[in-house]
């Protein structure tokens, strides 16, 4: 009997990427189109046409769709969507009628941090949290072998944590969350602010950006620090020491075997890992009279939340 091959979609803010995951998460088909992001049928109109487009060429079991959004707790309706103007959309059953497969919806972060504990970072623990940093940050827990989705399924949103009472707004909202400090987007905004004033520490990173602060960059930010530029890595720094108060906090609370750092940013390795570590160790309650939780790097990239999503539908 052939192993069981399901689909995973990973819906983003310019492409949806989809795939053909098997048993052991490894990915045998893929297929990737643009995101219409701004119209929520054609977003869907879309997602179809990748399932459709894989169930053509394989034997489908299940689909799983990833999608960045509060998720209700039946995995079928997507309740809210940050980037996508999908609002108390019954994903679930639109694509089902399609497709005429199972289908699971699940958050992004959700389903990454599911195929990281499967398949990944965390594969050897019971207890794992995964932090995406990329344009936002984002989460995901896995507890006592469970993926953990809260009351109303709409849990493990790390990212809107506040840090800092009446501090950055949020496109939340609200102000002082989390990813307004410890995001690629906080990266690159906190540098642009430096270069556009004049400020000499940025003078370098202004000359790889051609002199305009607008071409200022994360992948940017990380090549000029990985050079060995000062500034560029004390920017890594900064926002590696947010992120290492951040996890002490959410550590306190959940107690995790490991915490996987994952998303773009992530691609700064220890320039990243190194700050968010040490500022974890300073500020973790009960420091020096606890078993340590090791931070590491996810290993899936940016296939994560498809590996996961498909998995997470298979069972």
């Amino acid at each position: 009997m052939s192993a069981a091959l399901a689909c995973g979609v990973d819906v983003g803010g310019t492409k949806i990427l989809g795939g053909v995951v098997d048993e052991s998460g490894e990915i045998v088909e893929e297929v990737r189109v643009v995101s219409p992001a701004t119209d929520p049928d054609a977003i869907t109109a879309a997602i179809i046409t990748v399932v459709s487009e894989l169930k053509q060429r394989r034997r489908l079991s299940h689909v799983g769709v990833g999608a960045a959004g509060y998720i209700d707790k039946t995995r079928s309706t997507v309740l809210f969507a940050p980037n996508i103007a999908w609002r108390d959309v019954d994903l679930k059953a639109m694509i089902e009628k399609e497709v005429e497969l199972p289908v699971v919806i699940e958050n992004d972060a959700n389903a990454a941090a599911w195929g990281e504990f499967v398949f990944g970072a965390g594969a050897d623990v019971d207890d794992l949290l995964l932090v995406t940093v990329g344009t936002g940050v984002g989460g995901g827990f896995v507890l006592d072998g469970e993926l953990y989705r809260g009351a109303f399924g709409v849990g493990a949103e790390i990212g809107h944590m506040r840090v800092v009472p009446g501090g950055v707004l949020c496109g939340c909202g609200n102000r002082g969350c989390l990813e307004q400090y410890a995001s690629g987007s906080a990266l690159v905004r906190d540098v642009r602010t430096a270069a556009q004033a004049g400020s000499l520490l940025a003078a370098g990173l202004l000359d790889r950006a051609g002199g305009d602060p607008q071409a200022i960059t994360g992948p940017l930010v990380t090549e000029a620090a990985r050079d060995g530029d000062p500034f560029a890595v004390e920017a890594l720094a900064n926002l590696g020491t947010w992120l290492g108060e951040g996890i002490a906090s959410l550590a306190a609370v959940l107690d995790p075997a490991v915490v996987a750092i994952g998303g773009g940013v992530a691609d700064a390795d220890e320039l990243l890992l190194d700050p968010t570590r040490a500022a974890f160790n300073a500020q973790l309650t009960g420091r020096g009279h606890r078993p340590a939780l090791e931070i590491r790097k996810a290993s899936l990239g940016n296939r994560a939340g498809l590996i996961g999503a498909a998995d997470l539908a298979r069972r």
